[in-house]
């Protein structure tokens, strides 16, 4: 089986946990990270620009992400130029659209020609990725950010789409397709194999890298192994 050292797809740590980002950051796998206002309410975050200059001061040199927080597209606009000017390895989250539903391309065009390194977030379907690759500007970097995750939660396979993707911005300087919001640690190498830039891990699939290229004899050994002393450790019997 394939180990983390033969993959082409960049590991990206998705969270809002200053210090555990911190430590990811000394990780050289780790190659950048995401954040959401969803992932920082649950990580307790009470002020966004407080959170985001704690971050930035101890990471660098690898790309991190962070959302605008309005619905409609002046504020919006307002918000991501504010936040691109945070650090150099900012990227500006936009959603493909607002909560009415009303595409966000003419946003991400405007940003993308003023420089602006935007993550355009929970992309499903390849027509918006194609609106989204459309918009972006050649040569400046952004993110097409599907939610591969979610689209598998519905019942359909994501990799068709997510190849489809790939082959979609192949030739477009800058521009890097992203799986987000994966299930499993297969989904890296569904990633990988579909030809993703990025894909973007939450901790506890972080902490399962170690178990790529495992073998599964000896995987089945230890967790025999596990039940029986977990059964001695409660006391149980028959």
């Amino acid at each position: 089986m394939r180990g983390l050292e033969s993959l082409r797809v960049k590991v990206f740590a998705d969270g809002a946990n200053p210090r555990h980002m911190c430590e990811l950051n000394d990780l050289p796998y780790v190659q950048g990270f995401t954040t959401n206002p969803t992932l920082m309410r649950r990580a307790g975050v009470t002020s966004y620009r407080a959170f985001a200059r704690e971050v930035l001061a101890a990471i660098t040199a690898k790309p991190v992400s962070f959302e605008v927080l309005a619905d409609d597209f002046e504020t919006m606009e307002r918000q991501a130029l504010e936040i691109a000017g945070w650090a150099d390895n900012v990227y500006v989250k936009i959603p493909v659209t607002n909560t009415r539903g009303e595409p966000a391309v003419s946003l991400v065009r405007r940003l993308a020609r003023r420089g602006v390194k935007v993550n355009v977030t929970a992309v499903m379907t390849l027509a918006q990725a194609a609106e989204v690759a459309a918009a972006l500007e050649p040569g400046t970097p952004g993110c097409v950010s599907i939610f591969a995750g979610r689209i598998a939660d519905t019942g359909v396979d994501p990799v068709p789409l997510m190849s489809q993707a790939a082959q979609l911005l192949q030739g477009r300087a800058g521009t890097e397709l992203m799986w987000a919001s994966p299930r499993e640690l297969l989904n890296v190498l569904q990633a990988d194999a579909a030809g993703c830039h990025i894909i973007t891990l939450t901790s506890d699939l972080l902490g399962k890298l170690a178990l790529l290229g495992r073998d599964l004899g000896q995987f089945s050994l230890e967790t025999v192994k596990m039940f029986y002393a977990d059964a001695q450790a409660a006391g149980f019997s028959v």
